[in-house]
């Protein structure tokens, strides 16, 4: 195989797609039938706190604030994992409270505090619980890990930490695919310990 392709043989992604969309005989999505933008009746101007810094964003009133987190103010940390509040890969914080972002609009939250995966660490320094993942190899994938550490920042400041039953209990609305569950219940109870 050549080290470099030119750009004329080189199957683009859009390409790709659109072949695979005809030959699977599903129909393809032309300008003609892409969604329409939403009516002006339908946008809010949305400003909150992201992470210490204010953020604002004009979004369709239907847009979730995963949705906004990732698609309007760039911050891709927070996954989409389900989308219906079952795994808890969405989890942030919204004034201090654990919350699935899929499950909420992004309207609901206007001047709130939201913190994500990116705003834990300060500068190059980790915080102590993404520090204490990578100790006690709570993750694997990574794909849940964001909602997990977020999560369990929250478990340690509610003050659920008192037995890894407790941690256990108190973490159950997020899934590990991996089943790093019992590195995860190590690194929450290490943490909680040296707060």
């Amino acid at each position: 195989m050549p080290e470099t392709f030119d750009e004329a043989t080189t199957l683009k992604r859009r390409t790709f797609v659109a072949a695979s969309t005809v030959a699977a005989g599903l129909p393809l999505l032309t300008s003609d039938r892409l969604p329409t933008p939403a009516p002006a009746d339908r946008l809010s101007t949305v400003r909150l706190t992201v992470n210490g810094e204010q953020r604002t964003a004009q979004v369709d009133n239907r847009t979730s604030l995963l949705d906004l987190l990732r698609e309007h103010l760039d911050l891709p940390g927070t996954k989409k994992g389900c989308d219906q509040g079952a795994c808890g890969a969405c989890t942030v914080l919204v004034d201090d409270r654990r919350v699935n972002a899929c499950l909420t609009l992004a309207v609901m939250h206007q001047g709130a505090r939201v913190t994500t995966i990116e705003g834990l660490a300060r500068g190059e320094q980790l915080h102590p619980l993404q520090q204490a993942f990578i100790d006690h190899d709570g993750l694997q994938c990574g794909y849940c890990t964001p909602g997990q550490v977020m999560s369990g920042v929250a478990c340690i400041a509610e003050g659920h930490t008192g037995s890894r039953e407790e941690i256990r209990e108190w973490m159950s609305g997020n899934l590990c695919r991996c089943g790093a569950y019992t590195n995860i219940v190590s690194a929450i109870e290490q943490t909680a310990k040296e707060a």
